[in-house]
């Protein structure tokens, strides 16, 4: 009896477990799927460049790291879109009124982890704790 339990237990965290990987899966490939010419990208190997062209056929897209230099990527490469970079007179008023950006604290410390096998789950915190500061509450 208590070996049923113990694989319905396991059964069910497992589909849990790929439930949450299809979803996610299913969001890169809606982002990848949204991607045109002017956004700001970043690849998997960690490359920022600018969407010049999409193609389709071919699922390739080039992108413009530098005036002039331009590659050409698997649509699969791409992982983010950048944020756009605020200029100016908006730079100062959005470091004013948000410390979004910010990753430390307010005493200074930066809490780093000892291995790179933190990040993952810190960087999923610091997003779920920005949508629920933006007053985002759609489960993403």
């Amino acid at each position: 009896m208590e070996l049923i339990i113990l694989f319905g237990v396991l059964a069910a965290l497992m589909l849990f477990m790929s439930s949450r990987t299809r979803k996610q899966q299913k969001q890169q490939a809606e982002f990848r799927s949204s991607l045109e010419p002017g956004q700001e990208v970043m690849t998997g190997s960690g490359m920022v460049g600018t969407v010049v062209d999409v193609d389709d056929a071919a699922d390739v897209i080039t992108l413009e790291s530098a005036p002039g230099t331009r590659t050409r990527w698997l649509r699969a490469a791409i992982v983010k879109k950048m944020d756009a970079p605020v200029v100016g007179e908006d730079a100062d008023e959005a470091e004013e009124s948000s410390d979004a950006g910010s990753i430390t604290s307010a005493d200074g410390d930066v809490d780093v982890p000892d291995d790179l096998s933190g990040l993952d789950t810190a960087q999923r915190e610091y997003q779920e704790n920005k949508r629920r500061e933006n007053g985002d509450t759609e489960d993403k």
